[in-house]
């Protein structure tokens, strides 16, 4: 016997809640919003310098920011699952597979399973890959000089600590 198909209902969207303003007050907000005062244009515009940065310094290691992030994060952690590495360089699933796919390939991580359960498997850096980080990390730190040059010391710390705060 078929059971009759269920019809679903979209879920609507939650309505902002409704904001009483006086009339005319938008316009003042309209004329006085400049984009390139706002978080998310200043953000985008920090991020592509200090993504040319990387180019530039990094280029000869022929690595993307993201797998940089991930031989750092398996230099510090010797062996991590993917799923957890993942989570600790920020990364959405998709992203991280992609990531140590290309990493795989190029002989620089390496996949085993765990000792405590054979079904979950770890990556961990090949000893060319620990080569390869090692130098690369020298160049990393050269990025993020080049990239706060331009504020004293106190506030590139400052900063760093205030970006932290909106992870």
């Amino acid at each position: 016997m078929a059971v009759p198909k269920q019809s679903r209902k979209p879920r609507a969207e939650p309505k902002p809640p409704e904001v009483a303003t006086a009339p005319g007050a938008g316009d003042e907000a309209v004329r006085n919003y400049r984009v390139e005062e706002q978080i998310g244009y200043v953000l985008r515009c920090v991020h592509q310098r200090a993504t040319e940065i990387f180019n530039a310094t990094m280029g000869r290691h022929g690595v993307t920011p993201t797998q940089f992030t991930v031989l750092a994060k398996l230099s510090d952690l010797g062996s991590v699952s993917q799923n957890q590495l993942g989570r600790l360089t920020a990364m959405d699933p998709a992203t991280t597979s992609g990531v140590v796919a290309r990493l795989l390939s190029r002989g620089f991580v390496a996949q085993s399973p765990a000792p405590e359960d054979a079904r979950l498997v770890l990556l961990s850096l090949t000893p060319v890959g620990k080569a390869a980080v090692a130098e690369m990390k020298v160049d990393a730190a050269e990025v993020s000089r080049r990239t706060l040059a331009p504020l004293a010391p106190e506030e590139a710390s400052a900063l760093l600590a205030m970006l932290a705060k909106l992870k």
